[in-house]
């Protein structure tokens, strides 16, 4: 009977060595907590330098249309002048 108790008792202990501790539990949460939130401010910082992208592709784009509308009033002004010039002629 004694080695039968014994035997559970080791059985017993050997078992609850082998149960994770709740103190590693709490620093592997904490840990997959900081890489969760390092993982959100990277997609934000992201985020945010595609929209600075996107702003500067939208000024980009408006400062080219400007260009365009001072390239066609140009064209517009010798179209004038080359009438003038060949209604004369």
């Amino acid at each position: 009977m004694k080695k039968i108790a014994v035997t559970v008792a080791v059985l017993a202990l050997g078992l609850a060595a082998c149960q994770p501790k709740a103190e590693d539990n709490a620093v592997g949460n904490e840990a997959n907590v900081e890489d969760s939130a390092n993982a959100d401010v990277n997609a934000a910082s992201n985020d945010a330098v595609d929209a600075s992208n996107a702003a500067d592709n939208a000024l980009d784009a408006a400062s080219n249309a400007i260009d365009s509308a001072g390239n066609a009033v140009e064209n517009a002004g010798a179209a004038v002048a080359n009438a003038t010039d060949n209604a004369t002629h």
